[in-house]
């Protein structure tokens, strides 16, 4: 019959050569959803993915399907046939209009897509999640903010305490100091590993900062380098970026130039010391050599004294 309609049905297998990772993500970027909700499909029960299409849809979805890298095959749909004997025996009373009716080839409810996030939920302390590129320098950024905060309150606390023993002083700034450098060190690497999520790349990759060289480039490609404009293998994509995260992130342009001229100060100062202590070491230096050549000369000229006085005594005991 020209009329007859056509269905796609997937089981769950896959191209020869495609990964079952780039399967789904091609999925979920071709359904315009959620990784975890393409995984469903891949229980090896065959699903109808669309229903009632002619011939020539069917065609083109198949083609789409393989072209993500899944087998997928075109049934002809089942024609349902009424009876009308079993129509006027169903009591109407109990019938509940309020419900499609139940078929064995109803799609099933919980669609692809259906009832997922379209953004992701932000959470900080976490190795879960994306973030974009703005987003990652405004939580670095104010993750700098508050190291600083905790290290001129650490420094307050240790300057207190030193008044009334040295040693505690001493030993409580070294706690206080290496659990503020583990806490640094933590949220860093749970920021770093959601911007690497962002890009699709693995978390274990944040470890390149650990390698010479590399750790030189490697954060800025995490500046520089943009996100997934869709869902990814580590979930839906951020949410857009609010009023208060461009602005924090914009802070960056006035924090490092002011960083580095309060870096150039400190190193100019330094500078400055060390050549002023040079300068009076070269000073003293130069003070003592000229004592000790007055004090040669001093002794150079008795002793010419001397010579001269015992030049002259001979001559005198001939003359006597």
């Amino acid at each position: 019959m020209s009329d007859s309609r056509f269905k796609i049905v997937f089981d769950g297998a896959l191209r020869p050569g495609v990964e079952s990772t780039t399967a789904k993500l091609n999925l979920a970027e071709l359904f315009k959803s959620d990784v975890e909700a393409i995984e469903k499909l891949f229980t090896g029960r065959p699903v109808a993915l669309k229903r009632d299409l002619s011939r020539s849809d069917a065609e083109t979805y198949l083609t789409a399907l393989q072209n993500a890298g899944v087998e997928a095959r075109i049934e002809a749909e089942q024609p349902v046939a009424f009876s009308l004997a079993e129509t006027h025996e169903t009591d109407s009373s109990g019938t509940d209009f309020s419900r499609a009716a139940a078929s064995p080839y109803a799609p099933p409810r919980a669609t692809v897509g259906d009832d997922l996030p379209e953004f992701a939920t932000l959470k900080v302390f976490t190795v879960h999640g994306r973030i974009g590129r703005l987003r990652y320098l405004a939580w670095t950024l104010a993750l700098t903010v508050a190291l600083l905060v905790a290290t001129g309150i650490i420094s307050t606390v240790g300057f207190a305490v030193a008044t009334a023993s040295p040693t505690i002083a001493i030993i409580l700034g070294s706690l206080l100091g290496f659990a503020l450098f583990v806490a640094l060190v933590v949220v860093s690497v749970q920021i770093g590993v959601q911007r690497l999520h962002d890009m699709g790349w693995s978390g274990w990759l944040y470890l390149l900062n650990l390698v010479p060289v590399v750790n030189s480039v490697f954060p800025i490609l995490l500046l520089v380098l943009p996100g997934n404009a869709g869902a990814n293998q580590y979930g839906a994509p951020p949410p857009p970026n609010s009023t208060a995260v461009k602005i924090l992130a914009s802070l960056w342009l006035a924090f490092i130039p002011l960083m580095l001229i309060i870096g150039l100060t400190l190193g100019m100062n330094g500078y400055l010391d060390q050549l002023e202590a040079n300068m009076d070491s070269s000073y003293e230096s130069s003070t003592l050599t000229s004592d000790e050549d007055a004090d040669q000369s001093v002794i150079t000229d008795e002793a010419a004294e001397q010579s001269a006085d015992d030049a002259a005594e001979p001559v005198d005991s001939g003359q006597q």
